[in-house]
C-alpha cells in the first residue's frame, strides 16, 4: 500500500493542470510550430512574393539612378539614403510582415491558448549547479529527444534521396538546357522538393504535438497521496465538512423553530420555496417575513409550520416572488399588497370558521353534559 503511495499513476487533476499552466509548463510542439510557421511563410511568399520584389528592385532602382531625394551618395547623405530606402522597403513588405505575424499568433494560440506569465523567467538558482545539469544530460527525456532528432534528420534524408531519384531525369537534363529553361526548371523542382519537406515536417509536427501532450500528462502524473492531499485542501476534510453542516443546519432549524410558529401563513411553491408570512393588524403595518427558504429549509419550514398548526398554502408564483425579492425581516412591498391580502383575508376566513365550530361543538357538549345530570338529580 504504501509503495502504491508513493507511485506516480494517477492522472493529474485540473487544479494541477492549472497550476503547470501559471508556471509556464504547457504542452508545446516546437516542430509543429515551425512545420505551420514555414507553411504560411511558403504560401505568402507564393502570393506575394512577386509583388515585394518587385517593390524592392524598384527601391534600388531609385537609389542606383539617383532618384533619392539627396542626390549622390557621401558621408552626410549617407543617413538620410538609407531612411528613405529603409521606409520604402519598409513600406513594400510590411503587408507581408502583418499577414505573417498573424499566422504565428495564430499557430501559438491553437497550440497554447492566450497565456501571459513571467515564471519561467524567474531566475532558478538550482539550474546553476553543473551537477544537475549534467544529470539532465543522460536521463530518459534526453535519450528521447536525441532519437527523435536522429528520425528527423533521417526523415528529411529520405525526403531528399526520394525526391532525387524521382526527378533524376530532370537533373540530368539541366546542363544541356539554355540558361532561362534551366533556370524555370530549377525553380520549378526546388518548389517541389520544399512541398516534400514541408509535408514531411508537417508529420513529424503532428507526431511531436502528440508526444508532447503525452509526455505532459505523464511529467505531471500524480501519486495517491498527492491526490489525496490536494482534495484535502480544496475541498477541506470530509468529516469537517459534514460537521459544519450539520452545525449550520441545527442552526438554521433553531431559527426556523422560534420564527415559523409566529407567522400566519406558510405561502409554498409547493416543493422549492416556503416564505413565512405574519401581519399584525394593531400595528398597521404591512406583512413581515418571518423566514424563507428553499430546497431542504423550505421543508423544514413546513414541517415545522404543520407540527405548530400554522397554515400552508400553495401559491408557486407569490411564492417564488417574495422569496426572491424580499429579505427576512423586511415587510412585504406594496406591488404583493393585493395577492398576501387575499391569501391573509382567505386564513382568517378559515380560521374563524373553525373557531365557530369549536365554539359551537363546545355548547352542544355542555347542553348534552346538563341534560344528563338532571335526571339524576330526579332520581334521588
Amino acid at each position: 500500500m504504501a509503495e502504491d503511495l508513493g507511485n506516480k499513476t494517477e492522472d493529474p487533476t485540473a487544479k494541477r493542470l492549472s497550476d503547470a499552466r501559471e508556471k509556464g509548463q504547457i504542452a508545446k510542439s516546437v516542430d509543429l510550430t515551425g512545420a505551420l510557421d514555414m507553411i504560411g511563410a511558403a504560401a505568402l511568399i507564393w502570393l506575394f512574393g512577386t509583388t515585394v520584389v518587385a517593390g524592392l528592385a524598384e527601391v534600388m532602382r531609385g537609389l542606383l539612378a539617383d532618384n533619392a531625394p539627396s542626390g549622390w551618395l557621401d558621408a552626410e547623405s549617407a543617413p538620410l539614403l538609407f531612411g528613405w530606402a529603409l521606409a520604402r522597403g519598409f513600406a513594400v513588405v510590411w503587408p507581408m510582415m502583418a499577414i505573417m505575424f498573424g499566422v504565428v499568433l495564430a499557430v501559438q494560440l491553437q497550440q497554447v491558448g492566450f497565456l501571459f506569465t513571467t515564471k519561467p523567467l524567474e531566475p532558478k538558482f538550482d539550474k546553476l549547479n553543473p551537477f544537475t545539469g549534467f544529470g539532465k544530460l543522460f536521463n530518459v527525456k534526453s535519450a528521447v529527444k536525441t532519437v527523435l532528432n536522429i528520425v528527423k534528420l533521417a526523415g528529411v534524408s529520405a525526403v531528399v534521396f526520394a525526391f532525387t531519384s524521382v526527378h533524376m531525369h530532370e537533373i540530368a537534363r539541366l546542363p544541356r538546357l539554355e540558361l532561362p529553361v534551366a533556370q524555370k526548371m530549377i525553380f520549378v523542382l526546388l518548389l517541389k522538393l520544399l512541398c516534400w519537406l514541408l509535408a514531411m515536417m508537417l508529420v513529424i509536427g503532428v507526431a511531436d504535438y502528440f508526444y508532447q501532450l503525452f509526455q505532459h500528462k505523464k511529467d505531471l502524473k500524480m501519486t495517491k497521496q498527492e491526490v489525496k492531499d490536494e482534495r484535502k485542501m480544496s475541498e477541506g476534510d470530509i468529516e469537517m465538512r459534514a460537521k459544519r453542516l450539520r452545525m449550520g443546519r441545527e442552526m438554521i432549524t433553531q431559527q426556523l423553530k422560534s420564527a415559523v410558529p409566529k407567522a400566519d401563513v406558510i405561502v409554498t411553491n409547493p416543493t422549492h420555496y416556503a416564505v413565512a408570512l405574519r401581519y399584525d393588524p394593531a400595528t398597521g403595518a404591512a406583512p413581515v417575513v418571518l423566514a424563507k427558504g428553499a430546497d431542504y429549509v423550505a421543508l423544514r419550514i413546513r414541517e415545522i409550520a404543520a407540527a405548530s398548526g400554522v397554515p400552508i398554502m400553495e401559491k408557486p408564483t407569490l411564492a417564488r416572488a417574495l422569496y426572491n425579492t424580499v429579505p427576512v425581516g423586511r415587510e412585504v412591498p406594496t406591488q404583493f399588497y393585493e395577492a398576501v391580502a387575499e391569501l391573509l383575508a382567505y386564513v382568517y376566513r378559515i380560521a374563524g370558521k373553525a373557531e365557530q365550530a369549536r365554539a359551537k361543538a363546545q355548547t352542544v357538549l355542555e347542553e348534552s353534559t346538563d341534560s344528563d345530570i338532571e335526571p339524576v338529580a330526579s332520581s334521588r
